[in-house]
Parts: structure tokens; C-alpha cells; sequence
């Protein structure tokens, strides 16, 4: 399957060109405070890895990736030692071919894992340069009806609870937020029904609220967890249990009767191919920081179009907006605690519930030098 027929909407390819040059930049960004879920435990910063290419046509194009705090070295070297010389010459506007080729060279040491996050970084580049030679952002590159998606405001919240978690869901409704999702997977089950208890109260009855448990839970913990928070009308249930157990994943879904979602943590398409199977989901949530970038997002999203569900995202909203805005069978962005877009030259806008791409031409996310220079820790 060719980049171009992932149903893009790109009236003609670009030119061909070969990569001259790619250099690769490792950051610590730190967050404003400690952020808290159940597996991850406390974040005080975030890894931003960038890939900057340059074409033979002059073009440049910017692509990242980004961790919660470990493995990003490694990303940078595999960028840097293996992936580089492997496309250097290649002929980029071929993107599927560069993409299939990096997957293919490092399949035996890399299935998955940091080799996807080492290709998204390199693929999301080498969109930036296609946007750019079209003339167009990406999100009409895609031919997006629109510049718009429907979001929530994603947090990792489980170090709150009471008046703090309330003040929390009262400060990104009053910025435009109509959707929240909240963490839970404390030991004590009453605990986490509680946090959600105390959201919707504050959230209203006509707002959407739903749950995220980064894993935590055994198959009979997320039934328990499931069936008690039901009457809150929970928008979906998110990683219950290991993202391995798909089919333990429909038991859930049979016996609480709550929609599931998953898929920050799988890194292959063909782990999105096995989940829809097997899993009983209702929305997948690709990464484009870990699942090959653009063109593994896209493959992701036709899968879900085929399967009747809908299509979501994790992370990275300020690219992800871009991406959902074209997907007609799309959910929701989520709009992340991770505030990468803090650091580009357009913050993510949101108003009544809906985020808007930027026009920048590229693929929206242009870094600001000046904010994240200071945080940079190698380069090549």
C-alpha cells in the first residue's frame, strides 16, 4: 500500500528527491508539576526527540517523537547509528518505500518498540517536506472538509483527588474543554470510583467523562471498577488491563457493558490488526510518536474505517488535530498533559469542544527555538 492511497486526498505526488542529510536533536522538557497514572507513576518531565531532514529539492522537513522520560537516548541513537545511513540517498517523496524499508532492515532487533518511535520521528519528517512542496498544511493535503475535531481534555490526575481534581476539571471546562478523561487504578476500588464521582458532579450531566486505568487492573478488578462506575455514564473505558490480553478485553466489554479503547501501547499495525479481532473495542487510539508516524497512523485509521469503529488518538495533539479533522469515522483528539505544543509557535486552540489545526504549511508543528533550545541535551 503506497502513501498515496491511504485515501489522503493528495491530488498529485510531489517530485522525487533524494535525502541529503538528516540531523537529529535529543531534549528534557519539564513539566510544570508532577503528573501521575497508574503504571507510569510520577512524570516531572517529558523526552522530545526531533528529526530535522533535508531534502535534495532544499526542503527541510521536522519530525519528532517523544517519551514520558526513559528510552529517548536510545531513539536518538537508532535515528542517528542505524536509520540514518539506511535513507540517506533515498528517494523521499516515496514515503511508504522509506517506511517499509526502515521496518523491514531493523525487523529482527526492533519489531515494535524503540524502532517505531525512531520511525515516526523520520516519517513525520518526510510529511513535513510533502506538505511542504504541495504548498499546503497537512490537513488539506488529507483533504480534511475542515480544520476541526472534536477533543477532550486528557489528564494524569491520580495523585488528585476532592477540591484539587474538581478545580482541575472546572479550569479546562472554562477554557473550552466539554470532555474529560481521568485516571484510576489506585489500590482501593472505592477510591477511583470516588475521583469519578466527584468529576461528574462538577462536569455536569452533559459533558462526557471517561476513564483511564494505564493497565492496572485485573480482568475481575475492571469488571468490579466497570460495573460501579456505570451510572456516571462513562464515555469509554480505557486500557483496563495489559494492552496483550485482547481477548480478556471483550470479557470486559461483555460483562460491564462499557466501550473500550485502547492503543497508545501497541506499536505495530498488525497489533491494531489483532485487536480489532479480538478485543471488543470501540476506539483505537494510534500514536503517532510510536506507531511509525503518519503513515502508521493512516494505515491504523483505514483499518478502524473497515471495522465499523471509531478513531481516536493519544498524545502528540498538536499533530494528531491535523490528522483527525480528515478522518470521517474520528472520535475525539485527546488533548494531552503533555504540553509539546507549549513549545511551537501555535498552542493548540480549543473552543466548545472542538481543537483547530494550525495553517502553518507543513504538517502544523513548527518548534520554537527559542523555547526549547535551552532544554537540549545532544544533537548531531
Amino acid at each position: 500500500m503506497s502513501s498515496d492511497s491511504l485515501n489522503t486526498g493528495v491530488v498529485a505526488p510531489i517530485e522525487a528527491f533524494a535525502i541529503k542529510s538528516v540531523k537529529t536533536e535529543y531534549y528534557h522538557i519539564p513539566l510544570a508539576e508532577p503528573l501521575v497514572d497508574a503504571s507510569h507513576g510520577t512524570h516531572t518531565f517529558f523526552e522530545l526527540i526531533v528529526c530535522r531532514i533535508t531534502g535534495s529539492n532544499g526542503v527541510e522537513g521536522v519530525g519528532y517523537t517523544y517519551t514520558g522520560g526513559s528510552g529517548g537516548r536510545g531513539i536518538y541513537s537508532l535515528i542517528k547509528d542505524d536509520l540514518t545511513p539506511r535513507i540517506l540517498s533515498k528517494n523521499g517523496a516515496d514515503i511508504e518505500s522509506v517506511w517499509a524499508g526502515m521496518q523491514k532492515d531493523l525487523h529482527y532487533v526492533g519489531r515494535g518498540g524503540l524502532l517505531s518511535f525512531a520511525i515516526s520521528a523520520i516519517d513525520i519528517a518526510l510529511w513535513d517536506i510533502k506538505c511542504k512542496a504541495l504548498d499546503a498544511p497537512l490537513w488539506k493535503v488529507l483533504n480534511a472538509p475542515s480544520n476541526q475535531t472534536a477533543c477532550y481534555a486528557g489528564f494524569i490526575d491520580l495523585h488528585l483527588e476532592g477540591e484539587q481534581l474538581q478545580e482541575l476539571v472546572k479550569k479546562h471546562v472554562a477554557i473550552g474543554h466539554t470532555a474529560v478523561k481521568t485516571k484510576v487504578g489506585r489500590a482501593d476500588i472505592a477510591e477511583d470510583v470516588r475521583r469519578v464521582s466527584e468529576i461528574r458532579e462538577v462536569l455536569g450531566a452533559s459533558n462526557k467523562l471517561m476513564v483511564d486505568a494505564n493497565w492496572s487492573y485485573t480482568v475481575e478488578r475492571a469488571i468490579e471498577f466497570g460495573k460501579a462506575v456505570k451510572e456516571f455514564d462513562i464515555g469509554w473505558f480505557e486500557e483496563p488491563i495489559s494492552p496483550d490480553e485482547f481477548e480478556d478485553y471483550a470479557v470486559i466489554a461483555d460483562a460491564t457493558g462499557l466501550p473500550l479503547a485502547m492503543g497508545e501501547n501497541l506499536h505495530i499495525v498488525e497489533e491494531f490488526e489483532r485487536a480489532i479481532k479480538y478485543a471488543g473495542l470501540a476506539y483505537l487510539q494510534p500514536d503517532c510518536s510510536n506507531i511509525g508516524g503518519i503513515t502508521g497512523f493512516l494505515k491504523v485509521s483505514d483499518l478502524a474505517a473497515k471495522a465499523g469503529l471509531k478513531i481516536c488518538s493519544h498524545g502528540m495533539h498538536e499533530l494528531h488535530v491535523s490528522l483527525l479533522a480528515a478522518q470521517p469515522h474520528a472520535g475525539m483528539l485527546e488533548v494531552h498533559s503533555f504540553p509539546i505544543d507549549k513549545y511551537t509557535i501555535s498552542p493548540l486552540e480549543v473552543r466548545d469542544g472542538l481543537a483547530f489545526a494550525p495553517n502553518h504549511v507543513g504538517t502544523g508543528v513548527v518548534f520554537d527555538e527559542a523555547l526549547i533550545g535551552p532544554h537540549l541535551i545532544s544533537q548531531t
